[in-house]
C-alpha cells in the first residue's frame, strides 16, 4: 500500500464504524424496548438457528458474538433465567466436559418476530438514508479499485 492511500483509508475506516455505531445502537434500543433482549442475545439466537441441528458449543457461541467466556456463560444464563425457554444447554454426548447450547421452537419464534423488526430497522437507517447509502456505496467502491 502507498503513503499517500493511508489517510483516505483511515477516513474509510472511521466512516464504515461511525455507520457501525450507529445502526448497532439503533438496533440495541429496539431490541430492549420491544423484546426485552440484547443485540447480542438476538445474535445468539440468529447464529443457533443457522447452525446444524439448532446448536453450537458455548466456544464456538463466544468467538461468533465476540464475548469472552463467562460474558457467553451469563448471557445465555440471563436468557434461560427469562422463563421464555429459548435456549437449552446440553452436555455434549462425545466430551462431557463441553456444553451445547441449542435454540428451541419457542427461540425460534423469538428470532423470527425479532428478525422482522431488526430488518425494518436496517431498512429504514440504510436504505431509507440516502447520505448513508452513498457514503457507504463510496467506500466500497474505493476498498474495490483498491484490490489487486
Amino acid at each position: 500500500m502507498s503513503a499517500h492511500q493511508g489517510p483516505g483509508i483511515l477516513t474509510d475506516w472511521l466512516s464504515l464504524t461511525y455507520v457501525h455505531t450507529i445502526i448497532n445502537h439503533e438496533l440495541e434500543t429496539m431490541l430492549q424496548r420491544e423484546f426485552d433482549m440484547s443485540l447480542n442475545e438476538f445474535y445468539v439466537l440468529l447464529f443457533l438457528s443457522e447452525a446444524p441441528e439448532k446448536k453450537l458449543r458455548l466456544q464456538q457461541l463466544q468467538s461468533m458474538v465476540g464475548l469472552s467466556q463467562s460474558a457467553m456463560s451469563r448471557l445465555v444464563s440471563r436468557f434461560e433465567e427469562k422463563g421464555c425457554g429459548a435456549l437449552e444447554r446440553k452436555i455434549c454426548d462425545d466430551d462431557r466436559r463441553g456444553v451445547y447450547t441449542s435454540l428451541t421452537p419457542i427461540g425460534e419464534d423469538k428470532l423470527s418476530k425479532a428478525s422482522a423488526a431488526v430488518n425494518l430497522v436496517l431498512e429504514r437507517e440504510l436504505l431509507g438514508n440516502d447520505k448513508i447509502m452513498h457514503g457507504l456505496q463510496a467506500v466500497m467502491s474505493r476498498l474495490n479499485n483498491n484490490q489487486p
